[in-house]
């Protein structure tokens, strides 16, 4: 949806998404490759600098390591790069309500909320593998809304 807009698309995951995603599919798609893995001394940036970032589904692991500045995946160091560089950076949050009543998950997000980060409430993907455009409405409105320009 983005992309008809004429946004350039490049997905980074985790190690862990990587493995349940079609990377191949989505490179066809994009242009560009699906990145989980640092890139080596050298090589050249196969992304573009981002103008928007929107982590879906962040997981619990992945707002609390962010939030403490752990570096520990390319996912996670790219989002500790654009932390308050004034890119705007969406977050949907796919977390158990077990696991948001952590006393470590609340003041995280504020942390993150601090630091400019928009984290969205509620549960908008139902499910992390539902790729429907109902589901997506909210990813695609919100960096619409913050694209420079807009």
């Amino acid at each position: 949806m983005l992309m008809a807009d004429g946004w350039r698309i490049c997905v980074i995951a985790t190690p862990i998404a990587a493995s349940w995603l079609d990377c191949d599919a989505l490179a066809d798609r994009t242009g560009y490759p699906v990145r989980a893995h640092w890139r080596r001394p050298g090589d050249p940036e196969p992304h573009p600098s981002a103008a928007g970032a929107a982590v879906v589904p962040a997981t619990f692991n992945t707002l609390n390591k962010w939030a403490a500045g752990v570096s520990d995946t390319l996912a996670l160091g790219i989002l500790n790069e654009l932390l308050c560089t004034g890119v705007p950076i969406h977050v949907f949050p796919r977390v158990k309500a077990t696991l948001a009543a952590h006393p470590a998950y609340g003041p995280n997000l504020r942390r993150l909320r601090k630091a400019g980060v928009v984290v969205h409430d509620g549960d908008v993907l139902r499910a992390p593998d539902d790729m429907t455009s109902s589901r997506w409405a909210a990813v695609v409105d919100a960096l619409r809304a913050a694209r420079p320009g807009a």
